[in-house]
């Protein structure tokens, strides 16, 4: 006997579960002990699907697992619960409980569509993380909420969120152009006229061994005086977000932040390091100075804070760490076999441009990398066959960890159009007065 059992559709009265077939003598008052072993019909789309309730019952919290919450779906002419939901994600959700936990997608359900069938039968959000990292996504940090005091809001959103407002995104303009000037003079001191004016130069460039000065003070080149406007925006950029954060015990250790401090620090060493060399230091401190300058390229990943897509990029890679080091340890092996084997095949060449394996392993990575410069290619017929070999195996390593590379960009890059959707309509409104409050109250 197939037992299909009618429940109240009012959500604040539950009445008695209620058979629709007393011949078998069914009584109301063992609902309860039918309720765990008779049969349910589910119509998801037109595919009718049908288990056990004590199948269901497992997860008491879930949509289908609590007889009150699944009975709003009951049609009581067709004895059945009917959802007008994605078919083929069903499989999953009903072998979620016919397994006790387990969930697999569909290899032919977007995981996009597939997320959202488990939030609408409402499995949980363990399950749901679950799934992600098992789809390749990292776990998602909280976002800081936002600070109590109204003044220290405005501030945050002001610099924090440039979708907030329109003084919001005036500021983030305001710091793009800060980033690419600085990022222009950090260019520009390598030209050999801008070089001439800022640097020393060397006597003897062999040795490098005695340090002339020009004559200019760096104080009074355009070049060190544009750089120290922009690193005094930067200063007080950070200042101002870390004084209007929220939980500063957390501020800095987001790696923005980190970012924005790599970007200031070099410059207060590097005018430190140039008045001590200017007060008679020797060719070490240029050389730390040297060191040092490079440090400022950082100041590119600025940019990450006020592009979507930078930022997207940055959180694809660490979420693809485990297939992008997978990708390299395959690489290094494809790298060692195929240097071993291009030299053998060369070995008895004269003209050979293998001279060991070591010196093979440029020609082994630019291959399987398929670049392919052509300073180094091998002569032999032998070499020949093992490169092609290398080449062909260097695609399909490569091409193994891309559809989870794109899988996690495609996750990322709509969860940042979701936060800026929604910071569209944040925004610092006042208080509402006595009679608004009254108004509000009377509707």
């Amino acid at each position: 006997m197939t037992l299909v059992l009618k429940e109240n559709l009012d959500e604040h009265e539950h009445v008695p579960l209620r058979a629709l077939s007393v011949q078998d003598g069914f009584e109301p008052e063992r609902a309860h002990t039918w309720d765990n072993c008779e049969r349910a019909v589910i119509n998801v789309s037109g595919m009718r699907f049908e288990t056990q309730l004590k199948t269901l019952n497992r997860f008491p919290c879930t949509l289908l697992g609590d007889a009150h919450r699944r009975s709003r779906f009951f049609d009581p002419i067709r004895n059945e619960f009917f959802f007008d939901r994605n078919r083929p994600s069903f499989d999953a959700v009903l072998y979620f409980y016919q397994s006790g936990g387990r969930l697999r997608r569909p290899a032919h359900v977007p995981v996009d569509v597939f997320l959202e069938e488990l939030k609408f039968y409402e499995l949980g959000e363990d399950v749901v993380q679950r799934l992600r990292e098992d789809e390749g996504f990292v776990r998602e940090e909280e976002e800081l909420p936002l600070p109590e005091h109204e003044l220290q809001r405005r501030v945050w959103l002001l610099f924090e969120h440039p979708q907030s407002s329109v003084a919001a995104r005036a500021v983030a303009v305001l710091s793009v152009m800060v980033i690419l000037i600085s990022i222009i003079i950090f260019c520009l001191e390598t030209v050999p006229v801008f070089k001439e004016k800022q640097y020393r130069e060397f006597k003897e460039e062999l040795n490098m061994s005695t340090v002339t000065w020009t004559g200019l003070n760096m104080f009074s080149d355009p070049l060190f005086v544009v750089e120290t406007l922009c690193i005094i925006w930067f200063c007080f950029e950070l200042l101002v977000r870390f004084c209007s954060c929220p939980n500063k015990r957390t501020f800095f250790k987001n790696l923005m932040n980190v970012i924005d401090l790599l970007a200031i620090v070099p410059y207060f060493i590097t005018l430190s390091l140039e008045l001590v060399q200017h007060r008679g230091s020797g060719h070490q401190t240029a050389s730390i100075l040297r060191a040092i300058r490079l440090i400022r390229v950082f100041r590119v990943f600025k940019l990450s804070r006020h592009s979507r897509g930078l930022r997207t990029l940055g959180e694809t890679i660490k979420a693809s760490m485990k297939e992008l080091c997978l990708l390299i340890f395959f690489l290094f092996i494809g790298v060692i076999l195929f240097s071993s084997a291009v030299y053998f095949a060369e070995a008895d060449q004269p003209e050979s441009y293998f001279s060991s394996i070591p010196d093979a392993f440029w020609w082994a990575v630019i291959t399987m990398t398929t670049v392919g410069y052509g300073d180094i290619i091998p002569v032999t017929i032998g070499g020949k066959i093992v490169g092609s070999l290398c080449a062909i195996s260097g695609v399909l390593t490569i091409a193994m960890p891309v559809p989870v590379i794109v899988n996690n960009f495609s996750h990322f890059y709509r969860r940042t159009e979701r936060e800026e959707r929604r910071y569209e309509h944040v925004t610092c409104g006042q208080h509402p007065g006595p009679e608004e409050e009254k108004q509000s109250i009377n509707i």
